[in-house]
């Protein structure tokens, strides 16, 4: 099965989602399964987990509806605030709902690159893996080194790095970024989405230029770490659903037949899907 392991639904007009405004164009409308539904057809895309957009269990709850209603939405990445006095409570008492398999607490929007490090986050970062949740780390570069530390404080906590933390991609891969990637690729309970690159390329950006970064994720994280997501609908500002996919795809097939399956759904089967859950 073919899994699109980043995409997102949404409605303007719920009110909280700050950073979605008009200016944004195209995609400042609702976009819900009706649109996504004929691109994942057409792509012989079967299957996708659905991930949050903005910073409220609102839409937590607003998607978990949705999915309840969309038989191809195998499960949900949430929010849930860490900054309650009572979050491990609260994450045990989310972990109860059958569809959400993860949470992402937005940690690019925050000025604080270790914010993810501070002892109070401890206790939730356990309660996650203590109840099989994942943790999707939304990050740029620079907080690649605290995921890592995460990662090594709390060994059974399963962490995927959305959008490949969202390099500047210009030319040949960021020397930092590289070296950042390959320290969180060797923490074994990190993984990778393959995801996000198109936007963060130039216009009209070509394989040949994204490929040299997809290298750099296969040498940090193998193809049993690496998940596909498409970051639909936000990919739609640079290419279209199907563009984004066959540049994957055929990256995945100079590799080897073996790598495809993987990083196309077997992947993020197992990480969001086979997790033991108390």
């Amino acid at each position: 099965m073919t899994i699109d392991a980043h995409q997102h639904f949404w409605d303007p007009q719920r009110g909280d989602y700050g950073w979605l405004t008009p200016e944004l164009g195209g995609l400042y409308r609702r976009f819900g399964p009706a649109d996504l539904s004929p691109l994942m057809a057409s792509a012989g895309v079967e299957a996708s987990i659905l991930v949050q957009a903005a910073p409220s269990e609102a839409e937590t709850d607003y998607l978990l509806d949705l999915a309840a209603q969309t038989s191809w939405v195998l499960g949900v990445v949430g929010w849930v605030d860490f900054d309650r006095a009572d979050i491990v409570q609260r994450i045990a008492e989310r972990a109860r709902e059958p569809l959400l398999v993860g949470v992402r607490p937005m940690l690019q929007d925050l000025s604080d690159p270790d914010w993810i490090l501070a002892a109070s986050r401890s206790p939730s970062l356990q309660a996650l893996a203590d109840h099989g949740l994942v943790f999707d780390a939304l990050i740029r570069p620079r907080h690649l080194a605290a995921i890592a530390e995460v990662a090594r404080r709390h060994p059974s906590l399963s962490i995927v790095i959305d959008h490949a933390a969202k390099p500047v991609i210009s030319g040949k891969p960021p020397a930092e970024w590289t070296r950042d990637m390959m320290l969180a690729g060797a923490r074994p309970n990190i993984a990778c989405k393959v995801s996000g690159l198109l936007t963060e390329a130039p216009p009209g950006a070509t394989a040949a230029l994204l490929e040299p970064h997809l290298d750099v994720l296969i040498a940090a994280f193998g193809a049993d770490r690496l998940v596909f997501g498409s970051d639909w609908p936000v990919v739609t500002q640079a290419a279209a659903y199907d563009t984004w996919i066959g540049i994957v795809r055929s990256w995945l097939a100079a590799l080897g037949p073996e790598a495809e399956p993987g990083v196309m759904g077997l992947n993020a089967r197992r990480i969001y899907l086979s997790r033991n859950r108390p």
